[in-house]
């Protein structure tokens, strides 16, 4: 009686199925892939490489237009120009305050929300889910927005630019979705038969195994405070309260940039290309932030937003 063996190929475990060959459309189809990956990355990256080096390069040149990749006559002098500029310090102390604050203040808004909304012995709970999706269609316009932080007395304060983004309803529905998935209910009875309070019970076991989303919700509302420029040009008339997007947008698009504020610069004669490339330095400025707070955040933030938004 004869038995039927197959060899396989070398280099493959005995009883593994044998490698499917790459036929010529699959190497078409990946060569089209990293196309057009390796034209969106240039797409993405050159912008970024460009106003990096033209924040760095001699201002002569970028008024030329000789800078188009890499730095021509390097120099630092319009990052040296720009913290002498009142506005631009006190702008990026302000964003500071504004993207920190409102990010804190936000995060615990939104966690104190989605806890309760993701358990299911909440009274009423349907309801005030359909009034929290009920404010993402429908808002009362900004006119009404602006009386009524008028009326409470938040114009030109601090609290205008952190109390409107102060709780964000997307947010809030990944969060109660992740405290659906990770925390299960019959850790809430166990708990409560040890004797556990909701609050206790909140405090000591959902906080600690909620670090991704909270990492999430962090940088969520911290990069939307810190790009934010809107509110500021509503709500707020006292520069020294401004962030350091409205400073930007006062310079890049109403060019109101005064040279006579640059103070302790050898060079004044130089003042006009110097105040070209000042716009540059300014967007180098106002990217490295969220720029060092992504990597310490990336594990966490991968996993927090990837559970909040898929299961449940």
């Amino acid at each position: 009686m004869s038995t039927a063996t197959s060899t396989a190929p070398p280099g493959t475990a005995p009883g593994a199925p044998a490698p499917v060959k790459e036929t010529r459309s699959d190497r078409i189809v990946m060569i089209c892939n990293y196309t057009a990956l390796g034209l969106f990355t240039l797409a993405v990256l050159y912008p970024l490489v460009y106003v990096a080096s033209a924040s760095l390069s001699d201002p002569k040149n970028v008024v030329s237009g000789e800078v188009w990749l890499w730095p021509v006559g390097f120099s630092t002098e319009a990052f040296k120009a720009v913290f002498d500029y009142d506005s631009i310090v006190s702008g990026f102390s302000n964003s500071v305050i504004y993207a920190g604050g409102g990010a804190l203040l936000a995060t615990v808004l939104t966690l104190l929300a989605a806890y309760p909304l993701s358990r299911k012995g909440l009274p009423g709970k349907g309801l005030i889910m359909a009034l929290f999706v009920f404010t993402m269609m429908f808002n009362g316009g900004l006119i009404p927005t602006y009386l009524v932080i008028d009326r409470v007395g938040l114009l030109n304060t601090r609290w205008a630019i952190i109390l409107p983004a102060a709780l964000a309803v997307w947010n809030m529905i990944i969060t109660r979705t992740y405290f659906q998935s990770t925390i299960p209910e019959e850790l809430v009875e166990a708990a409560k038969v040890d004797g556990c309070t909701d609050f206790g019970f909140f405090w000591r076991i959902v906080l600690p195994l909620s670090k991704p989303i909270i990492a999430v919700n962090l940088l969520f509302y911290a990069v939307a405070q810190w790009n934010s420029w809107f509110n500021a040009l509503i709500y707020l008339t006292n520069e020294h309260l401004f962030p350091l997007q409205m400073v930007l947008r006062q310079i890049l698009i109403q060019n109101n940039f005064d040279p006579s504020q640059v103070r302790d610069t050898a060079e004044l004669i130089r003042m006009k290309e110097l105040q070209e490339q000042l716009k540059f330095s300014l967007i180098v400025i106002a990217t490295i932030p969220p720029l060092l707070i992504y990597p310490f955040v990336q594990k966490h933030f991968v996993k927090g937003a990837m559970v909040g938004s898929l299961k449940g």
